[in-house]
């Protein structure tokens, strides 16, 4: 019996976020998996205003709730403040897979933060062992996609896809992430790794 891997997607901000805008992404992602994957897709508090304040804690509770070796994926804002969650203080189960997509780094040479800047040693104080995908739209007006370099500066395990002809929402298509995501490539649930 296959196991069912669990994915977390943590929305991005702005009103209408959740219902009209990143659930084109979860179906997306949903269709191009298929069976054998639980997508949780919550919905994150004020949505229309965004902060690491208000959303670190309902992250860290979805975290949680998760099993180990889930794939946890964050767009926009939802994805900066999914990555500094998990490096300000690990969950217990980890995941194996972090996907970021179209996120705003925040930081030297990225956007100003009020409430936190991504350490220089982002990717040492990620989760052991956890696979980190960066993707990004080269046509994003929202956020530039030099951005997705700044990650992989702080994150040098990270694999960035950089995406041409693709806008902030990628089109409202996530093959690409689903094929980084594939059963082949990822441990199964405790450890061993799958059958390709």
């Amino acid at each position: 019996m296959t196991a069912i891997r669990q994915i977390l997607f943590i929305q991005g901000g702005g009103e209408g976020a959740h219902d009209a805008w990143d659930d084109k992404l979860v179906d997306s992602l949903r269709r191009e998996l298929g069976d054998g994957y639980e997508v949780r897709y919550p919905r994150m508090p004020d949505e229309d205003d965004p902060s690491p304040a208000r959303w670190a804690p309902a992250v860290h509770r979805e975290l949680a709730e998760l099993g180990d070796g889930a794939i946890v994926v964050g767009h926009s804002v939802g994805g900066t403040i999914l990555v500094h969650a998990l490096a300000e203080r690990p969950p217990r189960s980890g995941p194996a897979v972090i996907v970021l997509i179209a996120a705003p780094f925040v930081g030297r040479g990225g956007w100003p933060g009020d409430e936190f800047e991504l350490p220089g040693d982002l990717g040492a104080r990620l989760p052991p062992g956890a696979r980190v995908h960066v993707f990004h739209g080269l046509a994003d007006e929202t956020v530039p996609p030099s951005h997705a370099d700044l990650y992989a500066r702080v994150i040098p395990q990270a694999q960035v896809h950089r995406l041409p002809g693709r806008g902030h929402q990628l089109d409202d298509d996530l093959g690409e992430v689903a094929e980084a995501i594939s059963p082949g490539d990822l441990p199964a649930p405790g450890g061993a790794r799958t059958a390709t």
